[in-house]
């Protein structure tokens, strides 16, 4: 790998003797092969980068509309476009859709829309105050993991339970031809921030279409 040559020295018999001087080569051909299979190492083993990606389930359609299934307890939103203010603007309705001219054997009130916004009084706010007991069970289990009272796969197990039990909060989010995709991520990544398990992107009904123009002049 290296060699050393070493020359000099008196040639005669009343010549001085000079000092050895030597000269040194390394090889640099195994550090070079060293550096490659580290290379090589590296790039094999590594994870790149994954591309983020938003994952949003859709319910798939009932083969039966006696099959549909009326969820009472729901948040729905339905997204525009800018007010005459600039602002990114929603509108908003819990429980079940009820208009003019639909069934509505109990008699229950007509559906009103509410208008909020993206602030964090706005559509922030609503979605802490409608999951509270949610949020509540799923920071009272994030204290017992801190204690290590329970361990992170129980901890975990328990939290998507509790986003999912039948009387937690679902949200359905809806837009016209006029809303734009940002804002639908926006909802979406509030709704992950305010602990919603149960959310869906769905069609926006004809009725509700006719409430929201009437309310939105």
């Amino acid at each position: 790998m290296a060699e050393v040559n070493t020359g000099g020295g008196g040639g005669g018999k009343h010549e001085k003797k000079r000092a050895k001087k030597s000269s040194t080569r390394i090889d640099m051909t195994p550090m070079v092969d060293l550096a490659f299979l580290l290379l090589t190492f590296f790039v094999l083993t590594s994870t790149f980068a994954k591309p983020k990606t938003l994952e949003i389930n859709y319910p798939a359609d009932p083969k039966d509309e006696k099959d549909r299934i009326k969820v009472t307890n729901a948040l729905t939103f339905i997204l525009t476009e800018k007010d005459k203010d600039g602002k990114e603007q929603a509108y908003y309705y819990y429980g079940e859709f009820f208009a003019e001219g639909m069934e509505n054997k109990e008699g229950k009130p007509l559906t009103k829309l509410t208008k909020t916004d993206f602030s964090s009084e706005g559509l922030h706010k609503i979605l802490l105050d409608r999951n509270a007991p949610t949020i509540k069970n799923i920071n009272d289990l994030a204290e017992k993991f801190k204690k290590k009272e329970i361990a992170d796969t129980t901890f975990k197990r328990l939290v998507r339970r509790e986003k999912g039990i039948a009387s937690a909060l679902t949200v359905l989010v809806k837009s016209d031809d006029k809303a734009v995709y940002k804002n639908v991520i926006d909802l979406i990544d509030e709704l992950n921030i305010c602990n919603i398990g149960k959310y869906a992107v769905v069609d926006l009904g004809a009725k509700e279409l006719e409430l929201l123009k009437s309310t939105a002049k």
